[in-house]
């Protein structure tokens, strides 16, 4: 129903109720008392009017006209007129002259009679009311006897309509009457069911089939297209009066979940209007589609006691709690959105139903947020590895896994065989940064969709550590990218998505690609890439050899097969390098280096260097002069082993700070230090990094020197002093010469985790003493030992899944709500931790 004409019907009940519950004055004038001839010469085409024949009023009549008198009003809203027909004495016609129709009340509809009444049956206004609607309505509004006869109108309906499935104890009733007006209104938009059967009631699937109170059903049929399953009902909690319905009506046809990109507070919907909670679960891109189905769950739970919103935190920029998931917001002014963290969705449901619920989590919340400290630092059954949280906190999402070839022992070496590169993910079931890595593993298969020269694999090493042991995988994860089935490239960087992608996207080019003329030379440097990498922007790398270097050629090329995936190097080895080489002031062999799309080329005379002096010489020169430190580069720099000149900013740095930082950075000798920057809106790990050197955050920007590898000591560049070149080298002599006071030392401790790592060889060893380790599992055994249980209690030990397998948990299933955003429901819960392993 469109907004316009739900608007109408609402305006149309209100006034039908405000004419219903204020009496008017001179109502006995709008019962018109006729005769026969007046009467049959006033009826109008189409319009209804509802007639009692009458000689003289007898007193067992009189109660009967005073109730059709009281009921005229009512009826003439409906636009049916009531009359009392005086017959004379003389009068034997059909309604006047026999006794038996003395008795009755005669509905026309223009001059057609449509519906004889006995008087007896119109004992009241809302007899009246409702017994002449039901005879108008006999079109709108079906009656049925038995449970086939609504099963064929609900199998009709599928699809094209829903249903408004009613059951009274009896007709005439004030409940009637509620039904029949409802059925005036919407009888266009939905299709009416009306039963008197209370055995008709306990099949429709009402939980309360109480045949002495009357229950309406709303039959979500258009949504439904399986005709051997009955539509989904949600009853009516309320009393059966017009408003009742027609609130629930309204509320029926409202969208089951509503997508919010905007402030919550200023969300308004027609629970609200009506004055029902609405909740919010929380979410964001990466979770969505999970989200939207829990929402759909919760809204279907809550149909008719609260709207139900999915607020993207991706679109609004809330000061949130990331813990939270949930959102509550009454319909009472002035009270705010309350952001909670529940644990599954039977608490969301509970939120609703139980109003004191509010207040006791956010007091328990209180209370854990007081303890947790404590918590973390005593309880030693609590791991507190961030990646174990992280996977224990979704271990109820489903990964999908379509698109990743599961291996075995027997499929492994012919996978390899059948794609040009085939990319390994080398895990453990029960491990958790295995499963972490899982995740992002499908994300990358996302991204590569469709990249027909790559297959992407897995091999679970529980289920199969032959293949492991002999592809010589050491540690969980590892990722390793075979050509053909020969030579592999195993992957050592970051375990995102972005960095997995780029690795394998680099890894489908040749490394060193062999270009064969000078202009193929020129244009590489210049950035123009193979196809396969026309959307990852590295540096170009091109070594330039002569006839006569061929050792140092066979170097850069074994540097190149380590440095396969992580750089993009090309090498050109015709007769006429010596000139390509002069061109830049180097000769052969040579590494020419090219920045910024060939605009800047720096060339590199190659001595006789190993290949890892070429792979460390190369790593060198590909790092920034002056870079932005991050959470993915930092191991980078720290390898260097050199002391850190690092400015930290909230934001972006001045331009001026820029240029004055890359000359120092450009201009000091090679081995001095690393000059780089921080941005703590981008990296907020910063803050915490501040913390530990000074307590608390100092006024941005600050200029920091710290020795992490000899000493400790952290020096703070003087705040009165603005940030150039000259002021930065004065002060880097004070430091030299022992004039400068360090803020603060770090500690010599060495970083190890607050808890001893787990031994899960020994756990599982005293737990199941005569477990043998096996090498590989065989088609047809029957493993009957109980595997490790995973960090959240899972069963890890499964079958692995055959190929039309789509999707594999990771962990067992649950009603978890914990995490980015809330999961799905009726599963069971888990509780388990590290200590029952």
């Amino acid at each position: 129903m469109s907004a316009q004409k739900d608007g109408w019907v609402f305006s149309f009940l209100f006034l039908l109720f405000c004419a219903s519950s204020i009496p008017t004055r001179g109502s006995e004038r709008l019962l018109q008392e006729l005769s026969p001839q007046e009467y049959f010469g006033s009826l109008q085409a189409g319009r209804a009017s509802l007639a009692y024949f009458s000689h003289n009023v007898s007193p067992g009549a009189q109660p009967f006209l005073e109730q059709i008198e009281n009921s005229a009003e009512a009826l003439q809203d409906y636009g049916i007129s009531v009359v009392k027909v005086n017959c004379p004495k003389e009068d034997v016609s059909r309604y006047c002259g026999k006794e038996n129709a003395l008795r009755k009340a005669y509905l026309f509809r223009g001059n057609m009679l449509i519906r004889e009444f006995p008087t007896d049956a119109l004992f009241d206004v809302n007899s009246i009311v409702a017994n002449v609607l039901f005879a108008l309505l006999f079109n709108e509004v079906k009656y049925v006897e038995t449970l086939a006869d609504l099963q064929n109108i609900e199998n009709a309906l599928k699809g094209k309509l829903n249903m408004v499935f009613a059951y009274v104890p009896a007709t005439g009733t004030a409940e009637h009457r509620a039904v029949m007006e409802a059925a005036f209104v919407y009888g266009t938009v939905h299709q009416f069911v009306l039963t008197t059967e209370a055995t008709l009631l306990k099949d429709a699937g009402s939980d309360e089939p109480d045949a002495s109170s009357a229950r309406l059903l709303f039959c979500h049929c258009q949504r439904a297209t399986d005709l051997g399953q009955p539509c989904r009902r949600t009853a009516m909690g309320q009393t059966l009066t017009m408003l009742n319905i027609h609130r629930h009506l309204k509320l029926m046809g409202a969208p089951l979940v509503t997508e919010v990109a905007e402030d919550p507070e200023k969300v308004s919907t027609v629970h609200l209007q009506l004055g029902l909670p609405l909740v919010f679960i929380l979410s964001q891109k990466e979770t969505y589609e999970a989200d939207k189905t829990t929402a759909e769950f919760v809204a279907w739970q809550l149909l008719g006691k609260a709207g139900v919103a999915l607020l993207s935190r991706d679109l609004v920029d809330l000061n949130i709690l990331l813990r939270a998931n949930v959102a509550l917001k009454t319909p009472d002014e002035g009270v705010p959105i309350k952001y909670l963290v529940l644990e599954d969705t039977d608490e969301v449901i509970t939120l609703v139903e139980d109003k004191n619920k509010v207040k006791q989590i956010q007091e328990a919340e209180e209370e854990n947020e007081e303890d947790e400290d404590e918590k973390e630092n005593n309880n030693q059954d609590i791991q507190d590895d961030q990646v174990v949280e992280a996977v224990s906190r979704d271990k109820k999402r489903e990964l999908p896994l379509e698109q990743i070839l599961a291996l075995t022992e027997e499929t492994f070496h012919a996978a390899l065989l059948g794609t040009a590169r085939t990319v390994v993910l080398f895990y453990a079931s029960w491990e958790a940064v295995s499963l972490a890595v899982l995740q992002s593993y499908t994300e990358v298969a996302d991204h590569l969709k469709g990249t027909g020269d790559v297959l992407l694999s897995r091999v679970n090493c529980w289920d199969w550590p032959g293949v492991c042991t002999k592809e010589n995988v050491t540690q969980f994860p590892t990722v390793k990218i075979y050509e053909k089935g020969e030579r592999s490239v195993m992957y050592n960087g970051m375990w995102g998505t972005e960095e997995l992608t780029s690795f394998i996207a680099l890894s489908r080019v040749s490394c060193p690609l062999k270009l064969a003329t000078i202009d193929e030379a020129e244009g590489y440097l210049r950035g123009e890439f193979p196809a396969e990498l026309s959307s990852y922007h590295h540096t170009s790398l091109l070594g330039v050899f002569s006839t006569a270097t061929s050792e140092a050629r066979e170097a850069f090329e074994e540097a190149g097969n380590i440095l396969s995936g992580h750089v993009t190097m090309g090498m050109y080895f015709e007769d006429d390098a010596l000139a390509l080489s002069r061109k830049y002031a180097v000769s052969p062999p040579a590494l020419l280096l090219a920045k910024s799309g060939g605009r800047s080329v720096e060339g590199i005379a190659l001595s006789k260097q190993s290949a890892q002096d070429m792979v460390q010489m190369i790593r060198y020169k590909l790092l920034d002069n002056f870079p932005e430190i991050t959470v993915q580069n930092l191991p980078r720099y720290l390898q260097l082993r050199k002391p850190f000149l690092i400015l930290f900013s909230d934001g972006d740095i001045t331009q001026m700070e820029s240029k004055e930082m890359l000359k120092l950075a450009k201009g000091r000798p090679q081995q001095a230090f690393v000059a780089c920057w921080l941005n703590l809106k981008k990296t907020p790990v910063g803050r915490g990094v501040l913390k530990a050197y000074f307590a608390t955050v100092p006024s941005l920007p600050v200029l920091i020197w710290v020795n992490l590898h000899a000493g400790g000591q952290v020096f703070k560049f003087p705040s009165e002093q603005s940030i150039t070149e000259t002021n930065i080298l004065s002060w880097l002599e004070k430091l030299k010469a022992g004039l400068e006071i360090p803020s603060s030392t770090l500690s010599e401790e060495d970083w190890k985790p607050p808890l001893p790592a787990y031994d899960f060889l020994r756990m599982m060893e005293t737990a199941v003493p005569e477990l043998p380790l096996h090498a590989s599992r065989h088609p047809g055994d029957t493993p009957d030992q109980h595997p490790p249980r995973s960090p959240g209690g899972d069963t890890a030990l499964r079958e692995e899944p055959s190929q039309e397998t789509k999707t594999e948990k990771v962990g067992s299933p649950g009603r978890d709500l914990r995490g980015t955003a809330p999961r799905l429901a009726a599963r069971e819960k888990q509780g388990k931790r590290h200590s029952e392993l």
